[in-house]
């Protein structure tokens, strides 16, 4: 049965241009071009997904998305902004949006966020817990499901806007390794497991803090591995793993080494902090 998606935003022209966009990838679309005119959509019909720009006349878009949060089964929200402050993206993860876009922003990846959001519902919508969410610290508890490492780093992302492209991609991509290691090796891939994300934000320089919610991050699995695998088939357990939509936990490791200024773990292993240092 085909997605039914909301779109909400006073640009008539871009809600066709999406309109069209989605309706062509067979999605069923409804648009309203306004907050109350959204809500009123919402309380009559059936919707998987929104999308849902911030700055809409008479109503503010957050104040959507908080209403929406309130529903009995909340449809999953994708905030789109031409704000290029971190303010409203904090505040669209504490009310719980799937994903966050920046207008503007490449029209593929609106098709791109509702074929992840399908493919992996239920999961797609599970919740966080944000301990914390200024601009000079975001601290958040996650369920240790691999759909939560696209819709964290869809954040860190956009919270490192203000840095140039290469900085932002390359701690983009440390912060994902290191988060699917947590997730896939620590917690099992069990929901009911957490993970620890915290982001400190200073002037001149950017700490992660990733704490592993089960025997620690697989520093020294890789070689493990290649230990327990049959002679002369070295590569077993990786392509097992790949079966299984995983990576061997060592390989991810050693490659955040080369993206990051220091990487330090506490003497368990199961707390890890990544330093960037900034110009």
């Amino acid at each position: 049965m085909p997605w039914c998606v909301l779109i909400v935003d006073d640009d008539s022209e871009l809600r066709d241009v999406l309109a069209k966009l989605l309706i062509k990838s067979g999605y069923v679309v409804e648009q309203a071009s306004d907050g109350p005119e959204a809500l009123q959509r919402l309380a009559v019909g059936e919707f998987d997904a929104v999308l849902l720009d911030v700055n809409l006349p008479s109503m503010n878009g957050l104040d959507v998305l908080a209403q929406i949060r309130g529903m009995l089964r909340p449809p999953l929200v994708v905030v789109m902004t031409g704000d290029d402050t971190p303010e409203p993206m904090l505040e669209a993860v504490r009310l719980q949006a799937y994903r966050f876009l920046r207008k503007p922003f490449p029209l593929r990846t609106i098709i791109e966020a509702m074929d992840d959001a399908m493919a992996t519902a239920p999961r797609a919508g599970l919740p966080i817990e944000v301990v914390s969410a200024r601009p000079e610290w975001l601290e958040i508890i996650a369920p240790c499901a691999l759909e939560m490492a696209d819709r964290l780093q869809s954040f860190i992302m956009h919270l490192e806007a203000d840095l140039p492209e290469p900085v932002r991609e390359s701690m983009a991509q440390a912060f994902r390794e290191l988060l699917t290691n947590a997730i896939e090796w620590g917690g099992q891939l069990d929901p009911e497991r957490k993970v620890r994300i915290s982001c400190v934000r200073a002037k001149r320089v950017r700490i992660y803090r990733i704490a592993d919610p089960g025997e620690g991050f697989a520093l020294d699995r890789l070689a493990h591995a290649a230990i327990s695998n049959p002679a002369g088939d070295p590569l077993q357990h990786t392509i097992e793993r790949e079966k299984q939509g995983l990576r061997p936990g060592g390989l991810g490791l050693m490659m955040t080494r080369s993206l990051v200024d220091e990487l330090i773990y506490n003497e368990a292993h199961n707390e890890v902090i990544f330093i960037k240092y900034l110009d």
